[in-house]
């Protein structure tokens, strides 16, 4: 099973579903130049949002800390350590701030 993140009308490939451990990240380049973090949740859920913290500009979502609150998958920037929602992308620490969320499929 492939997956894929959907960039405006068009589903783009990223990796093989096996590829991906639960619990963590992984970056995947988009052809645009930007890019996703890519997670795979305990409960085999996948996940995408933009690889930018907002907040540093660095390129490291997909290195966080998977974790939940109160129901929510987030993951934590490993550098200041905000909480992004990995559904909406909604910064759980500052509601003036979030990052892009990519609809997800796996596909054959």
């Amino acid at each position: 099973m492939t997956l894929q993140l959907q960039l405006q009308e068009t589903w783009f490939p990223v990796c093989e579903v096996s590829r991906l451990t639960p619990g963590r990240g992984m970056a995947a380049l988009l052809p645009d130049g930007r890019q996703a973090a890519v997670f795979l949740d305990r409960a085999g859920r996948a996940y995408a949002i933009d690889n930018r913290d907002p907040f540093t500009g660095a390129q490291v979502l997909a290195r966080g800390l998977v974790g939940t609150a109160e129901g929510r998958v987030f993951v934590a920037s490993p550098l200041l350590k905000q909480r992004f929602d990995l559904e909406t992308g909604r910064c759980l620490d500052d509601d003036a701030v979030s990052v892009r969320a990519y609809p997800v499929r796996e596909a054959v």
